[in-house]
């Protein structure tokens, strides 16, 4: 891969872009007269860079859902998130939603991948649950490279009233977390979403988020074919592809349902 590409994409002034972020919220609850913000907080990356910039502008305001299954989310990914909220002094709440999953696991046909995504889409209800419940808008911890490839669940953690970084790839999100001096172990974790037990976003998609990122940007913001992509990147064309395929099918999760 050539790596002046992916240079390209981080060396960005990410003080500027926690400035914009946080100038961005604060204009979509002058808009919406909504209170505040809650937002789900895993314990990964993405998800402490919003309980950060959170932190920072909007801490009386704020409530981090900590959600794990007890079932399959790792013992030291509910610690990373508690230890967030304690060193950044948030209101949370702890929640494990295992015997809200079990009641559904015991009623409905048992299937691995449907049963996952039902754990994104009960955190989504209580995310909008507490969101109802104080009038605060629900932030989204989506980012560009997860969003463009649809490496969410819709109505599940797709659900969410803005979408704060969905216009920063993984590795951008990574030099923010560095910048807001987010703790090393969570910068270097591997991304999961945890739906099912040792589940792995770069196992599953087969192709390492620094490689998702440099196709994305030259197949979707330079508007190059795959065949072009290949050349300029010297990516195989077969993973060029397949990101391609995944950013064309994954349209409608982006999109509002259409309409006759």
């Amino acid at each position: 891969m050539n790596p002046d590409i992916l240079s390209s994409i981080t060396k960005q002034d990410y003080s500027q872009i926690q400035k914009n972020i946080e100038s961005f919220l604060k204009e979509q609850l002058s808009k919406t007269n909504t209170k505040g913000f809650v937002f789900g907080l895993s314990g990964g990356i993405d998800s402490a860079v919003i309980a950060h910039i959170c932190a920072n502008s909007f801490k009386d305001n704020s409530l981090a859902i900590i959600m794990p299954d007890s079932k399959v989310s790792p013992k030291d990914e509910t610690e990373d998130a508690l230890h967030l909220v304690d060193s950044l002094h948030l209101n949370y709440k702890l929640i494990d939603i295992n015997l809200i999953h079990s009641q559904f696991a015991n009623t409905i046909e048992p299937d691995q991948r449907s049963l996952g995504n039902l754990r994104a889409r009960i955190r989504a209800n209580i995310l909008y649950y507490y969101a109802n419940l104080s009038n605060y808008l629900v932030i989204g911890s989506s980012d560009k490279s997860e969003y463009m490839i649809g490496y969410f669940t819709k109505f599940g953690d797709g659900s969410a009233d803005i979408l704060p970084i969905a216009s920063l790839y993984k590795t951008q999100v990574r030099e923010l977390a560095k910048h807001l001096r987010i703790k090393d172990s969570i910068i270097a974790k591997k991304s999961s979403p945890h739906l099912w037990q040792g589940h792995l976003a770069e196992e599953e998609l087969g192709i390492p988020y620094e490689t998702i990122d440099v196709i994305l940007h030259c197949t979707v913001d330079k508007s190059m074919s795959p065949d072009e992509a290949a050349k300029t990147t010297q990516i195989p064309i077969e993973k060029i592809q397949k990101i391609h395929q995944m950013y064309k099918n994954s349209q409608h999760k982006r999109i509002m349902p259409p309409k006759l």
